[in-house]
């Protein structure tokens, strides 16, 4: 199975409730990245931690299939 196949493919209830908590890991980030007031830099660090760890758990939830 390629990986279109794969993302195309249904996506098990637990991995949709991780694909979503990992779209929101990344709209949390966002938002602490692209403040418009100042924000210590470790705030920034951790917002940019959040968009890349939501990103590798949405991307791998939604290439998860149900096994035949």
């Amino acid at each position: 199975m390629n990986i279109l196949e794969r993302i195309k493919s249904p996506t098990p209830t637990f991995f949709k409730k991780l694909r979503n908590v990992g779209l929101g890991l990344i709209a949390v980030g966002g938002v602490l990245v692209s403040s418009t007031i100042t924000l210590p830099v470790i705030a920034i660090t951790i917002g940019q931690y959040l968009i890349v760890a939501g990103s590798v758990a949405s991307a791998v939830a939604q290439t998860t299939v149900e096994n035949n």
